[in-house]
This record gives C-alpha cells, sequence and structure tokens, in this order.
C-alpha cells in the first residue's frame, strides 16, 4: 500500500491558500453531483430507527483495535464524498487540518492532536458502511429537521418528516432536554466520540 505524506505532498497553505474564508464549505455553487447524491440519501435514509439500528451495531465498539496510525492509515482510501473543498484522500485532511491549527495554535497542543484525529470514525467507510451513514454533517433526529441544514429540502423524502412522532418541533424530547438526550444521525462523529469517552473519558 502506498501511503501519501501529507507534509511533504499537500500543505495546507498550498492549493487553497488563495480561498477566501467565506468560499469554504459552500454548498451552493456548482456544487458536485456527488455531493448533492451523497446527502440526497443520508437525508432520505437517516431516519429515527435507522440512527437506534446504527448505534446498536456499531457502538459495541468490537470491530476492531487501531492505534491512531493504523486508523490514519486506513484513511489514505478514502475521499469523502460530501466535502466540497477536497478531493484528496482523508489522511490529507487530517494532516492539513493539525497542521493549520499547530499555525494558528503553537502553544494548544491538545488541539493539534483533535485536528488530527476528528475524522477517525470515517474508517466505517472502509468497512462496508455507505459514505452517506458516516461523512457530511449530522442533524439531530425524533424531532423536525432543520431547515438551517444544507440542502434541508432533501428532508421531504425521509419517512420521518410525515410521521407525527417526529415531525413536530420537538418530536419525542421535553424542552431543555440538553444535547446529552439529543439522538443525532448516525455518522463518524457519533462513532468517534464513543471511542473516544471509552478510551479517555467523559471530561
Amino acid at each position: 500500500m502506498r501511503i501519501i505524506d501529507p507534509s511533504a505532498v499537500v500543505r495546507p497553505e498550498g492549493a487553497h491558500n488563495t480561498k477566501e474564508r467565506v468560499e469554504f464549505r459552500n454548498f451552493d455553487v456548482d456544487t458536485k453531483s456527488r455531493i448533492r447524491l451523497t446527502y440526497a440519501a443520508m437525508h432520505q435514509y437517516q431516519t429515527y430507527e435507522y440512527v437506534q439500528k446504527k448505534r446498536q451495531q456499531w457502538l459495541k465498539l468490537d470491530r476492531a483495535q487501531l492505534t491512531v496510525l493504523e486508523a490514519l492509515n486506513i484513511l489514505n482510501e478514502l475521499v469523502d464524498e460530501s466535502d466540497p473543498d477536497i478531493d484528496l484522500p482523508n489522511i490529507v485532511h487530517a494532516f492539513q487540518t493539525a497542521e493549520k491549527i499547530r499555525e494558528m495554535h503553537p502553544d494548544r497542543d491538545w488541539f493539534h492532536l483533535v485536528g488530527l484525529i476528528h475524522d477517525l470514525g470515517k474508517v466505517m467507510a472502509l468497512w462496508g458502511e455507505p459514505q452517506w451513514s458516516t461523512v457530511g454533517d449530522t442533524f439531530p433526529v425524533g424531532c423536525a429537521f432543520s431547515d438551517q441544514c444544507v440542502f434541508a429540502k432533501q428532508f421531504d423524502a425521509n419517512p420521518d418528516s410525515g410521521d407525527t412522532r417526529y415531525c413536530t418541533k420537538y418530536g419525542i424530547y421535553e424542552p431543555n432536554c440538553g444535547l446529552n438526550s439529543v439522538f443525532m444521525s448516525w455518522g463518524h462523529d457519533v462513532l468517534f466520540s464513543r471511542v473516544s469517552v471509552s478510551n479517555f473519558g467523559s471530561k
């Protein structure tokens, strides 16, 4: 397996150094069809029941034991279909993020590490999970979908949008219940947050 060395090939100040900050995360202009299709599937199939099924499947944390470097090397095989800013393997994004954070916050070594490992949950996509169930932005399920999500109109195809249990403002939740009580769409962030807590605690 050939591993890209991001420090030698792609620097964060490289391809995007002329791009203004407001130009990143732009889903409105010339959006690639693969991005729209990834979000369309995500917004259609990520129901409350689907999320519960995936939590039962993955949160046992019994798939593998990996070092950080081993997990990063797996991401050398993944190009995130939801990202409008980069078409390179996710390991490159990991090092770009860590290096940019180190440049901006040289005294916060814990922050450099967070930048490096923040997407490690995407290994699911190399273990059979579709990208629409792995990558992309997360959103609450079990209540009405927010019109502030990217491609929010796509939620019209989600069965929960017409289910009276889930389509009201609060849905299954009580007002002011707190984020710890809210179920988010299934993806890499949910998986890796559980991995982190299981290894390092919640503090």
